[in-house]
């Protein structure tokens, strides 16, 4: 008894503490698995068994797929223009929840969410949208998906091989639809109407420390871009958040005051003023380069190169010289892309600028540039500007054909998940889609530490025996009612999916849905479909289930907001449930 009050009762720290305290879930779920190693309730063999799972193992190598993917640009471009410019915060929410629920009936939904979460954040940012009203839904439509058909989920998987060794007949591809998409037709509602209302908008707040920098930057138009013959608006170049096309100059004549139905035209120089961060994005999308000719003549490709900040000090051997007349290319080994002068941008050509004291130059240089020149007398400050590495976008289509591969490999069933992310991201770091540095760099330790421990807790309510307590009390009241004896199953499966995980709780309490449904003489389907269902959707929680964990941070969510907006569309999940089960799956 003594180990499951202890073990009961780290739970409930654990739960209080991801709802009350303002830190990433993986540190009250780390230091919970520690006090039951410890205190000697599950082994540390038993407790390190949830860092082997092969969902986990799997959330970890699509974070390297996904930075290949990132790095070449591969989707992100594509997948903003796909989502296209919503008018408001429900169309948002629409283009996004429909199109995953749809991919994630037909792939696991983990990869699905891996994939999107990079190109959602962008493409919030340049919406001015607050991504925690958009990575929720993300999740919870990935659920949902999931629901509908045999593969959608690990979790039905599972319980559907428990099934066939009970019963000696699974469920085929399509079975789980009878009430998965009726599921999932009333969750996508209650997410979009509620949406806007349940979920909580966070943005960074506005500072007097806020970067006030504005640049101006040239962008020639190359020749084979794919921007050309379309409009501006077409090309998504006038929605972009702190930065403003001001005017075209095509063949030595301006276009001021550009419209958004003019079209883009090769060679054409495209004049932003903007902030730092714009230009990242800027120089993300495919077909723009800077217009200074001094990018060709560095040293190190252009993919190896990085925007830097320098500060010009009064000790500049070349204060009142034009950077031309510098010659500060060839000295320096970097490309001046753009001059700030007291936070406002200079305009003109680049290399006629004559450079003062205090002026900011936005660079093009190999990131040894920064450590070369931190303690010179030529600069006050030396920054790196994060992220800012151009895309190595002639790669872009090996990423694309990598990641249709590992769709195509494992809906066909080819390779597990698991193996085929392998393969994925190898071919990523072979094909030089992104480099071995940079594949160690995209992994989310935090979630995949969060995702281990919370499967070790789970281990620990199993074999304390405190999973079998809670149950066993629960089930106790259903009685001789059918109806009763079923939706006790469901309402604890569902309890513990989201106090465990979604797996542990499906191999936790198949056997129970068995066991009563002998005990009531009635055919054990019903209860097998309840156990499936509830078992995979999870939304009132975010240790449940693995998307809910790796939306957690990036959404800057706490505990209680998933418990607000999820734990009424559990509710409605279970309502459908219960009405559809028994009508395809009758008890007798």
């Amino acid at each position: 008894m003594f180990e499951i009050a202890l073990t009961l009762g780290t739970v409930a720290a654990v739960v209080v503490a991801l709802a009350t305290v303002r830190t990433a879930p993986d540190l009250p779920l780390a230091g919970g698995l520690a006090l039951l190693i410890v205190s000697g309730v599950v082994s540390p063999r038993e407790a390190f068994e949830g860092f082997t799972n092969e969902g986990l193992v799997a959330v970890g190598v699509l974070y390297v797929v996904a930075e290949g993917l990132r790095q070449t640009g591969g989707v992100a471009f594509a997948g903003q223009r796909l989502l296209g410019t919503p008018g408001s915060l429900r169309s948002a929410q629409t283009r996004i929840v429909l199109p995953t629920a749809v991919m994630s009936a037909f792939m696991n939904n983990t990869p699905v969410v891996a994939m999107v979460i990079p190109v959602l954040t962008d493409w919030a940012r340049k919406l001015e949208l607050s991504v925690s009203r958009l990575l929720m839904p993300l999740s919870f439509a990935a659920i949902l998906g999931g629901l509908c058909t045999l593969i959608g989920t690990r979790t039905t998987l599972v319980v559907n091989g428990l099934l066939e060794e009970a019963t000696g007949k699974g469920l085929g591809m399509f079975d789980i639809a009878w009430v998965g998409v009726p599921a999932t037709l009333v969750g996508l509602a209650y997410v979009l109407a509620f949406g806007s209302s349940l979920l909580p908008e966070r943005r960074p707040p506005m500072t007097q420390f806020d970067d006030p920098r504005e640049y101006s930057v040239e962008m020639l138009v190359d020749p084979k871009s794919p921007l050309v013959g379309k409009t501006i608006q077409e090309a998504g170049l006038r929605n972009l958040p702190g930065m403003y096309l001001v005017e075209i100059d095509r063949d030595g004549h301006v276009l001021a005051a550009v419209s958004s139905g003019e079209r883009v035209e090769a060679n054409d120089r495209l004049v932003f003023v903007g902030v730092v961060e714009s230009v990242k994005d800027v120089q993300k999308i495919p077909g723009l380069v800077p217009a200074t000719d001094q990018l060709f003549k560095l040293d190190a490709p252009r993919a190896e190169r990085c925007l830097v900040e320098a500060v010009v000090s009064n000790t500049w051997p070349y204060v009142g010289q034009t950077i031309r007349d510098a010659k500060f290319r060839t000295r320096y080994n970097a490309a001046v892309i753009a001059v700030s002068r007291n936070g406002q941008q200079l305009r003109g050509k680049v290399g006629d600028i004559e450079m003062l004291p205090g002026d900011t130059l936005l660079l093009e240089a190999h990131p040894s540039f920064v450590e070369l020149q931190r303690n010179s007398r030529d600069f006050y400050l030396v920054g790196l500007v994060d992220d800012s590495s151009p895309p190595r976008h002639e790669k872009a289509w090996i990423a694309r054909l990598i990641l249709a591969a590992l769709v195509v490999v494992v809906a066909l069933e080819l390779l597990t998940m698991v193996k085929a992310a392998l393969v994925a991201a190898a071919a990523m770091v072979l094909t030089r889609c992104c480099r071995g540095t940079e594949a160690r760099r995209s992994i989310d330790w935090s979630v995949l530490l969060a995702m281990g421990a919370g499967l070790g807790i789970g281990k620990a309510m199993e074999t304390s025996g405190a999973a079998d307590v809670l149950a066993g009390g629960l089930l106790d009241v259903a009685g001789d009612n059918r109806s009763v004896a079923l939706a006790v199953v469901y309402l604890v499966t569902m309890v513990f999916t989201n106090l465990i995980t979604a797996k542990a709780a499906a191999v936790l309490f198949f056997p129970f849905a068995i066991a009563t449904a002998g005990e009531l003489g009635v055919s054990p389907m019903p209860f097998a479909i309840a156990v499936i269902v509830a078992s995979a959707a999870s939304f009132a929680t975010p240790i449940g289930y693995q998307t809910n964990l790796m939306v957690y941070g990036p959404g800057g969510y706490r505990f209680s907001d998933y418990a607000r907006f999820g734990a009424p569309l559990s509710l409605l999940v279970m309502a459908v449930s219960l009405v559809v089960i028994p009508l395809v799956w009758p008890f007798q």
